[in-house]
C-alpha cells in the first residue's frame, strides 16, 4: 500500500512539474521550440550611446537603466552602418537586420524616380485613418521592401502570434511591426488620441477606445514640467537657458518650470517635447498588453515601442540641456515602471526585452565652437538647389535640373537631363565644383562611381549601404565632423557616419539572457538576425547582419 501511494505521490508530482513548465513557455508547448512569451522592442529615439553612462549616477538603483545593464548583458560598441541615420532607417535597420540599399527606406522622406514626386517613408493614400477624421493615418509599410523579425514571427508560428507597433510617431510604429502586424498605433495631435490604419483594421479595439476617452494628455498638461530634482543638481548640463534653444511653449517661457496647463484641450502636439510624451506611451503599452493579452497566447508575441520624446528635446534644446537630462532621469522611472508591469503581467524571465536607439545626435556646433573651441558649424545646404539651378541654368539652358538637396544628397532631374542630350558627367562636374566649394563640407562625389572614389572604408561602406537609386540621390555630400545640417538656431540633428550619429546603445534582458557585456564592434543590423537566432525562425528577407554569439550562443 505505502508503495503504491508513492507511485502514485510521483506521478502527481511529474504531472504537476510538466504543467508548470507548460505555463512557463506557452510556445513551448505548441512548436517543440522554446521561446519566451514575448518580445519587447524598445527603441528610444535620439539616444546617445553616452547617455547611458553620462547620466547614470543618477540613475535610480532599481531603475530602467541599472536593472537592464546590471542584469542585462550590454553591447558596447553598437554601430549604424549606413547614412543617413535618421528615424526611419533606423527603426526599418533594427528591425530587419538590412540597410536602405535593400529595404529601400532611405530617409524619412525622399525624392522617389519611379513616381516623379516627393514621398513621405510611410505614406499611403490608398488607405485611411482610424480613430480620427484627420488624414495622420493615411499610413502603411508599403514603402518597406523587406520582411521584418515580426513578420517572420508571423509567419513561423502561422499567424497565431500578434504582433503590435506603438509609437508617438507613425514612422516609428509603422517600420518596426512590419507588414504582417495586427496593428501599429501612433499620435493624432489633431484630436490628442492614438490612431491607426486601414491598412491593419477597421476600427479601433474597445480598450483603445477607452484608453482615448481618458484624455490623458490633457492630465499630464495639469502637471506643468518642472525638473524632476533641484535644478542646481544638473551638472551634467548646461545653464537651463542658452542662446541657441528652442522655446517651444512660447517667446515669455525662458526655462524652468514650464506652464503646460496653457495647453489643456487646445494643442496636443506640444506633448511630444515634454517627458510626458514617454510616461504617456509606456500608458500605450500597458493597455495593449493588457487589451491585446500579449505573451498570453499560443505563440510568442512582439510588442514594439519606439519613445520619441527624446528626438524631439534633442532637436529643440540640444543634447547637453538640461531637459535632455531630466527626460532621461524620468525616462529611466518610465522604463522601471515597465518592467515591473510585465514582470507582474507576463511573469519574470519570460518575456525578451532589447533597448536601443535609431541614431544619437550631435552636439550644437553653438555650444562646440562659440563656447568650447572645438571646430564646428551649420552647414546651410537648404540653399543650395536654388542656387545651383541658377548655374546650370546658364552653363546649359535648362530649368530645374536640381529637384531636391535632402539626405545629405543632390537629387538631379534625371529625365530632363537624358530628354536634353546633356552629358550627365559634365553635369555632376558643376554640381560637384559648387558644393565642394561650400563652408563646412569635407567630401562631394557622384554615388554611381562611389567604388572609384577615395574615402575610408567604413565611410564608402556607409555610403554604399545606404544608396538605392530609385529612392536615393546623384551626389553624395558628406561635411566635416562636429558640422550639422541646418538647424543654425535650436537645438542639433543628425544623419551622418560620424560616430555621434551612428553610435548607439544595445542592451539584451530577460528570457535566456545572461548579465555580461562585450566591448566588441556589432552593427545596428546585427539585432533582428540575433533574435531570429533565439526565436529558432528565420532571418527577415532583406537581413545582411550576423548573429550576437554572446547573446544567442
Amino acid at each position: 500500500m505505502v508503495k503504491f501511494l508513492l507511485v502514485i505521490f510521483c506521478f502527481c508530482s511529474v504531472l504537476q512539474a510538466s504543467a508548470q513548465n507548460n505555463a512557463a513557455s506557452p510556445a513551448a508547448s505548441q512548436t517543440g521550440v522554446q521561446r519566451p512569451k514575448l518580445v519587447v522592442g524598445i527603441v528610444i529615439d535620439q539616444m546617445r550611446w553616452d547617455y547611458l553612462y553620462r547620466y547614470y549616477d543618477r540613475y535610480q538603483d532599481n531603475g530602467g537603466f541599472k536593472r537592464l545593464i546590471g542584469n542585462g548583458f550590454s553591447c558596447n560598441n553598437t554601430m549604424i552602418p549606413y547614412i543617413p541615420t535618421v528615424t526611419a532607417c533606423g527603426h526599418t535597420g533594427i528591425y530587419t537586420g538590412s540597410v536602405p540599399a535593400i529595404d529601400g527606406i532611405t530617409g524619412n522622406e525622399w525624392w522617389d524616380y519611379d513616381i516623379a514626386a516627393d514621398a513621405y517613408c510611410t505614406g499611403d493614400n490608398q488607405v485611411t485613418t482610424i480613430g480620427s477624421p484627420s488624414k495622420a493615418g493615411q499610413m502603411s509599410p508599403h514603402n518597406l521592401l523587406v520582411t521584418t523579425i515580426g513578420d517572420e514571427l508571423r509567419l513561423a508560428t502561422n499567424f497565431r502570434s500578434k504582433v503590435i507597433g506603438i509609437a508617438l510617431k507613425d514612422r516609428a510604429a509603422i517600420l518596426p511591426a512590419g507588414h504582417t502586424a495586427n496593428a501599429a498605433y501612433w499620435f493624432d495631435d489633431a484630436t490628442g488620441n492614438w490612431i491607426s490604419s486601414s491598412y491593419y483594421i477597421n476600427e479601433l479595439p474597445k480598450w483603445l477606445q477607452d484608453l482615448n476617452q481618458k484624455k490623458l494628455v490633457d492630465q499630464y498638461y495639469a502637471l506643468d514640467w518642472n525638473t524632476l530634482y533641484p535644478i542646481d543638481t544638473y551638472t551634467q548640463s548646461t545653464p537651463d537657458v542658452e542662446p541657441y534653444e528652442h522655446r517651444p511653449f512660447g517667446r515669455d517661457e525662458k526655462g524652468f518650470p514650464y506652464n503646460l496647463k496653457q495647453y489643456i484641450g487646445k494643442n496636443y502636439n506640444a506633448i511630444h517635447v515634454t517627458p510626458y510624451g514617454n510616461t504617456f506611451t509606456v500608458d500605450m503599452a500597458k493597455a495593449a498588453v493588457n487589451g491585446e493579452q500579449l505573451g498570453a497566447g499560443p505563440g510568442t508575441d512582439m510588442l514594439t515601442i519606439s519613445f520619441s520624446t527624446p528626438d524631439y528635446v534633442g532637436h529643440t534644446f540640444g543634447p547637453n540641456s538640461v531637459e535632455a537630462e531630466d527626460i532621461f532621469l524620468r525616462l529611466d522611472q518610465d522604463i522601471a515602471h515597465l518592467l515591473d508591469f510585465l514582470d507582474a503581467k507576463v511573469g519574470k524571465g519570460q518575456y525578451l526585452v532589447f533597448l536601443t536607439a535609431d541614431h544619437g545626435a550631435s552636439h550644437v556646433p553653438f555650444f562646440l565652437f562659440n563656447q568650447h573651441k572645438i571646430p564646428a558649424g551649420n552647414a546651410l545646404d537648404a540653399a543650395y538647389a536654388d542656387t545651383l539651378n541658377k548655374i546650370l541654368k546658364v552653363k546649359f539652358g535648362a530649368d530645374k535640373v536640381v529637384l531636391d538637396v535632402s539626405n545629405y544628397q543632390v537629387h538631379l532631374n534625371r529625365s530632363l537631363i537624358k530628354q536634353l542630350g546633356l552629358n550627365k558627367d559634365s553635369v555632376n562636374k558643376v554640381v560637384l565644383n559648387y558644393v565642394v566649394a561650400q563652408e563646412g563640407v569635407y567630401r562631394a562625389f557622384a554615388l554611381d562611381k562611389v567604388n572609384e572614389t577615395t574615402l575610408n572604408a567604413a565611410i564608402k561602406t556607409a555610403v554604399t549601404n545606404g544608396y538605392y537609386p530609385p529612392r536615393s540621390g546623384d551626389i553624395q555630400i558628406l561635411f566635416k565632423p562636429q558640422w550639422i545640417e541646418g538647424f543654425e538656431t535650436g537645438g542639433t540633428t543628425h544623419g551622418e557616419w560620424n560616430p555621434y550619429d551612428s553610435h548607439i546603445p544595445l542592451l539584451w534582458y530577460g528570457w535566456n539572457v545572461k548579465p555580461g557585456h562585450t566591448n566588441r564592434e556589432v552593427y545596428m543590423t546585427d539585432i533582428a538576425p540575433t533574435i531570429a537566432s533565439m526565436l529558432h525562425i528565420q532571418m527577415p528577407s532583406g537581413s545582411v547582419g550576423h548573429v550576437i554569439e554572446e547573446v544567442a550562443p
